[in-house]
């Protein structure tokens, strides 16, 4: 059984201002392990908020069929990234119509929050 490919959407921690990125970075290793431990290829977009994300974004999104899109907590749960959240998601329905939208609790749980869509 081939599983799709999934696209994770996240904030690049190295270019949040005042923030030590290694403990994200050190938990989404994790999260990239757990991927490979269930056989799901995926993807990573980590994209910085004043680098033209919705660009990066677009582009990442027409490189494959993805069967899954994950938009991660850091843009979702901070509520002055809303409006920035909205469009992630939008562009995901524009770009990628068939993908399933999923959302993590941590950057470990992205395969967990992918298989709910996939299995």
């Amino acid at each position: 059984m081939t599983v799709a490919r999934v696209l994770v959407i996240g904030l690049d921690p190295t270019k949040i201002q005042g923030w030590d990125p290694e403990p994200v970075q050190t938990a989404m290793a994790r999260g990239r392990a757990r991927f490979d431990d269930h056989g799901i290829e995926a993807d990573w977009c980590l994209v910085a908020l004043d680098e033209n994300p919705e660009e990066t974004i677009v582009e990442t999104l027409r490189r494959h069929d993805y069967g899954c899109v994950v938009i991660g907590g850091g843009i979702r749960k901070h509520e002055p990234l809303l409006e920035f959240f909205e469009k992630v998601v939008n562009l995901v329905r524009q770009h990628t119509p068939d993908a399933a939208i999923a959302f993590n609790s941590n950057p470990e749980d992205g395969a967990d929050a992918a298989l709910r869509w996939l299995s």
